[in-house]
C-alpha cells in the first residue's frame, strides 16, 4: 500500500525488511525526514530547524548502530562493507550540517535533505538493507 506525502519521501511496505525494529526505525527516518523538508518549506525558525536536524543526525546513528548489532548477530557476511556505507553516509550528513550552520538557509536545507539524505535512504534500504532482510530469512529457512 501506497501512500501520498507533500514533502520528503513516503514510507510504503516495499521498504519492509522484516525486522520489526529495523523497519520501525526505517519509518521514523522517513517521518523524520519529511518533517524537516515540511520545516523547511513552511517557514519554521532556524530553532525548530537546528532541532529537528539534530534530532534526525542522533536517531540516524542510533538506527545504524541497532542495525550493524543485527548483522553481527546474525552474521551477516557482508557487514563490513554495510558499516562503512553507513560511515560514509555520516560524512556526508555531517558535511550537510555544516553547510546548514554556514547558510542557515531552509531552502538550501530543503534541498540537500531531498537531494541527499532521502535518496540515499531509499536506495539504501532497496539496495542493501533488503539484502539483510533476506540473509536473516535465509538463514531462518535453512536451520
Amino acid at each position: 500500500m501506497k501512500t501520498s506525502i507533500k514533502y520528503g519521501v513516503a514510507w510504503n511496505d516495499s521498504f519492509k525488511l522484516g525486522n520489526e525494529q529495523v523497519d520501525e526505525q526505517h519509518r521514523t527516518l522517513f517521518e523524520v525526514v519529511s518533517n524537516l523538508v515540511y520545516a523547511c518549506t513552511e517557514g519554521s525558525d532556524a530553532e525548530k530547524l537546528q532541532e529537528t536536524l539534530d534530532f534526525l543526525v542522533n536517531y540516524t546513528v542510533k538506527h545504524f548502530q541497532d542495525e550493524e548489532a543485527l548483522q553481527i548477530q546474525c552474521g551477516y557476511p557482508d557487514y563490513e562493507r554495510h558499516k562503512q556505507l553507513h560511515e560514509d553516509f555520516k560524512v556526508t550528513v555531517g558535511e550537510l550540517v555544516e553547510r546548514y550552520a554556514k547558510s542557515a538557509s531552509p531552502a538550501d536545507l530543503s534541498n540537500d535533505v531531498n537531494r541527499v539524505v532521502a535518496r540515499w535512504l531509499v536506495n539504501h534500504i532497496q539496495r542493501e538493507d533488503k539484502k539483510i532482510g533476506a540473509y536473516i530469512r535465509n538463514s531462518a529457512a535453512s536451520q
